[in-house]
């Protein structure tokens, strides 16, 4: 689900969304399933997202978002 988040959000494709959590999951030290379940949270607005999840998300898509730009390979 957290996947469909993201591809909903950012217009990613589902392998990019994936790395975007996994990169997430890694820069934050936090399992990868702890990401996913804090996004899926937050975009159903049951709770907010942790403040260091969404500091690091946000880098995440934002390095993304310049590949993506740059036509490097995502």
């Amino acid at each position: 689900m957290a996947r469909g988040v993201l591809i909903a959000s950012f217009g990613c494709q589902p392998e990019e969304a994936w790395e975007i959590l996994v990169t997430v999951s890694q820069h934050a030290n936090v399992k990868l399933r702890t990401v996913a379940d804090a996004v899926t949270a937050a975009a159903s607005g049951r709770v907010p997202m942790p403040q260091n999840l969404q500091d690091h998300l946000a880098a995440a898509v934002q390095a993304w978002q310049a590949t993506r730009e740059n036509g490097a390979p995502g």
